[in-house]
């Protein structure tokens, strides 16, 4: 598999680049973000790929930062997720906001995506869950951003509704250092209850 590609930037189009590497050009689909990225550059690019290999096609997928590939990989294991598909959900949302979507079960969000339908978002959210907690712990402030949407989940169980415990949580998370889902819950009902 081709990992990356380092070059010259020869020409682009609609979602692809070409990349002059020695002589060589390779064309590459890149996200919107990505496409971003590399026009702003001077000089030599770097992107880093993904090949997909079909019977009568092989195509390589760019992008910026190896978590963006990292996603993509995730995308195109869920069930009816294609190449396209993911790099469409790629090009319309942010890693960060993608993850705490799955993670707090929000199909609003998903769904503004086009070719993402009400199914779609569904099936992602189930299928994802787990692997966004995961990533989501590895963010900057992920760990606490997992935990984050655990209390929300955990205060809307108890009645509460989400706008309700997410600005609950919300309010009460930058005051916790390394807060465990049960001290944000703890915080959360203790400001609910003291609300007017």
């Amino acid at each position: 598999m081709i990992a990356h590609l380092s070059g010259e930037l020869a020409s682009t189009g609609d979602r692809w680049v070409v990349i002059d590497i020695g002589g060589v050009g390779y064309r590459v689909q890149v996200t919107e973000p990505t496409m971003q990225d590399l026009v702003a550059t001077e000089g030599r690019v770097m992107v880093h790929t993904y090949m997909v290999v079909r019977d009568d096609d092989i195509q390589l997928y760019g992008f910026s930062h190896p978590r963006e590939r990292e996603l993509f990989t995730i995308l195109i294991g869920v069930t009816g997720i294609g190449p396209q598909t993911a790099m469409n959900i790629l090009s319309r949302i942010s890693f960060e906001d993608f993850a705490i979507a799955i993670l707090s079960d929000d199909e609003k969000v998903l769904t503004r995506i086009p070719g993402i339908g009400p199914k779609s978002a569904k099936r992602l959210i189930l299928e994802l869950k787990d692997k966004m907690k995961k990533c989501a712990a590895t963010l900057p402030g992920g760990r606490s951003r997992a935990e984050a949407c655990d209390a929300v989940s955990a205060l809307v169980s108890l009645g509460f509704s989400e706008r309700e415990a997410e600005e609950a949580v919300n309010a009460v998370i930058a005051d916790l250092p390394a807060p465990t889902v049960q001290d944000l819950i703890r915080a959360s009902l203790t400001r609910l209850r003291e609300r007017p």
